[in-house]
């Protein structure tokens, strides 16, 4: 087909010289009878499916993106790659349709829809022999770094598109993302939990001690907030006799950004009545073990440098016993002035107003937690920490809970429910402290109608997904991470 002259464009150049180059590119295709933004392409096969059922002969149809282009003069050997696998096209003058078109008017980056047939090369590679092929959309802009991987970690974050194009074990951990959601679903349904959804706008931020984001809800006039977590509406389902249910969804707080740390994250919280903190113990464990199995295939997980044994049984060991192996036998004879003096000594910055609590806590999160690699159950914090937790029968000073600790992260906390509606008001007004309009009034109206005994846990899949895959920060296992806006660099 003769190619036609380049025609004036009406539209925005994409920046540099190949930008110009496929612009004109997409002019002569429009002029040679090639829309440069095609229609669907039904009837289409996996690439995996077209390599896994491979036949010598086999007519197929395929779509895909163009990684790379070879051009051996009369024949041009490329690579296709859809969303499960790459396969090598064939494109020869004397059977390609179209193939001058091909030839000049393609570059990598572009979508095509190809009619063909299976065939082996000499050099044993799965291909397919183009008779017919479609343009699906034209690149404007090329694929980043020539094809070998973007490396570039502001480009991988802020577009995550091209990390995904670029970087196919990228596409792989979000495949198994997506997998391990579904597997923590079919686990808990199998077990007769039931998928329930709460407000994510709520009128007061309650079940955690956390910021949360604040907006105004124009048509009641009233300020709103998203939720930081759902714990107080799913207890009112325990209420209301939903005797076991889980949500997996998003929570968001309003706070700094770290390696383990985006202020919009996805949470599943399980309830289950008639339970307690030993009953959710051995839920997460069976839980864990069942989804890393079925997605990782094995129970050693996470870099080979750093690799984490998720072999049951779990260590479980009191908060108390790993406060005193770190700061002291003596520690909890000290005074809170001494005790500060002894945490400062340890490298620890530590505020003169506070309690003994959290000067204990502070040597928990900065020294103890991060050596806990292997999954440990620690059990037993200080009552203060956690008010909506059943305390201790033998220690009133201390709770029923456990905090899961996987490669030196918090993975999921649980514990034994607290459902004394007097109880809970007395832990509620002391956290809010001056702040009494705080208290969730609503919530413990609802725990005065009765509210059966209950274990609850949480996961956090980010974090959990960090611990699968060996991921250093949490942006690598969300498709897109909160970022800082551009003008501010």
């Amino acid at each position: 087909m003769t190619e036609s002259p380049a025609q004036p464009v009406a539209v925005p150049c994409p920046d540099s010289g190949d930008g110009e180059q496929r612009l004109a590119k997409l002019q002569r295709l429009a002029a040679a009878g090639f829309p440069p933004f095609g229609q669907a392409f039904p009837n289409t096969r996996l690439l995996a499916d077209l390599r896994a059922g491979f036949q010598e002969g086999l007519a197929v149809r395929a779509a895909g993106r163009l990684m790379t282009i070879r051009d051996m003069g009369k024949s041009i050997f490329a690579d296709l790659r859809d969303g499960s696998d790459r396969f090598q096209l064939y494109a020869g003058k004397s059977h390609t349709a179209e193939f001058d078109v091909f030839k000049h008017l393609l570059d990598a980056g572009d979508l095509i829809g190809v009619e063909g047939e299976l065939f082996t090369t000499r050099m044993g590679e799965l291909t397919i022999r183009i008779l017919k092929w479609t343009l699906l959309a034209k690149a404007l802009r090329p694929l980043p770094e020539k094809w070998h991987g973007l490396k570039d970690v502001e480009i991988r974050y802020r577009q995550r598109y091209l990390d995904l194009v670029a970087n196919p074990e990228v596409r792989r951990l979000f495949d198994q993302r997506s997998q391990a959601v579904r597997e923590i679903r079919e686990f808990l349904w199998a077990k007769d939990f039931r998928e329930v959804e709460t407000p994510m706008m709520q009128t007061q931020a309650g079940g955690a001690a956390a910021r949360p984001f604040k907006t105004h809800y124009t048509a009641l006039n009233t300020d709103m907030f998203l939720r930081i977590a759902p714990e107080l509406y799913l207890k009112r389902l325990l209420v209301g006799g939903f005797d076991k249910l889980f949500e997996l969804n998003r929570n968001f707080r309003n706070e700094g950004l770290s390696k383990t740390h985006n202020p919009e994250f996805t949470m599943l919280e399980v309830y289950q009545a008639w339970s307690d903190r030993q009953g959710m113990q051995e839920l997460v464990q069976e839980l864990i073990v069942t989804v890393v199995q079925k997605v990782v295939g094995s129970l050693q997980v996470g870099r080979d440098e750093n690799r984490i044994d998720l072999a049951p049984p779990w260590r479980e060991v009191p908060y108390r016993d790993l406060i005193l192996e770190k700061a002291g036998a003596d520690w909890y004879d000290l005074a809170p002035a001494a005790a500060r003096v002894r945490a400062t000594s340890l490298g620890l910055a530590i505020d003169p107003a506070w309690s003994m609590t959290q000067t204990t806590h502070e040597i928990y999160e900065k020294l103890v937690e991060r050596t806990l690699q292997n999954p440990t159950f620690v059990t037993r914090l200080p009552r203060d920490l956690v008010p909506l937790a059943r305390v201790c029968a033998d220690d009133d000073r201390v709770v029923d809970v456990f905090e899961l600790v996987i490669g030196g992260k918090e993975i999921a906390p649980g514990y034994s429910e607290l459902n004394d509606p007097l109880e809970q008001r007395k832990r509620l007004e002391a956290q809010s402290g001056a702040e009494a309009q705080k208290v969730d009034e609503e919530f413990l109206l609802a725990l005065e109608h009765g509210m059966p005994p209950a274990g609850g846990m949480g996961i956090g899949i980010d974090r959990l997904m960090m611990i699968l895959t060996g991921a250093e920060a949490i942006r690598d296992v969300i498709l897109f991470p909160q970022l800082r806006p551009k003008s501010d660099h």
